[in-house]
């Protein structure tokens, strides 16, 4: 077995962990990879998401977040869990840097980065840039559930739009 794809086992490893609940087991065998080799970057991003999501440590999981974009640039996942972190923290400026960047990475669900586009206009009150965010959302999509909710977050914006 060649050393990348030992890596990918031990990842597949750690998701199982996640999925079974067990993060400290899951960190562990991440961290394990890291030790192996420091440039994969799928490792990074699994530790910060957890470290974002099960943690809530945000400060831990940018520095993870940037790491893997670092280490491994054209690896989709880390585009859309770090603009949620960023949404998150309510940081405009940079999410909106990241989402310029995230919508050209090969590989990026577009879909998915205009509604978080549409997410972080709504959540400014800029509602028509929102709107349209979240129609190419819709448009983007070949998943009916992701259309029906760029629908609702264009109603939701609407709706709004009667309090301005």
């Amino acid at each position: 077995m060649d050393h990348l794809t030992k890596l990918e086992e031990m990842l597949d490893q750690a998701n199982g962990k996640f999925r079974e609940g067990k993060y400290e087991e899951a960190s562990n065998i991440l961290e394990k990879i890291i030790d192996l080799d420091s440039n994969f970057g799928k490792a990074y991003n699994h530790l910060g998401w957890m470290y974002d999501t099960k943690f809530k440590e945000f400060d831990k999981a940018e520095t993870l977040y940037k790491l893997c974009l670092e280490k491994s640039p054209m690896y989709p996942a880390v585009y859309y869990n770090y603009a949620v972190l960023l949404s998150s923290l309510g940081r405009y400026d940079d999410l909106k840097t990241h989402l310029d960047l995230a919508i050209t990475i090969p590989g990026v669900s577009k879909s998915s980065i205009y509604n978080e586009y549409g997410i972080m206009y709504e959540q400014q009150g800029k509602l028509d840039l929102a709107i349209d965010n979240y129609k190419k959302c819709g448009l983007h999509s070949l998943d009916q559930k992701t259309v029906d909710r760029a629908k609702q977050g264009i109603e939701r914006c609407k709706s709004k739009q009667y309090f301005l």
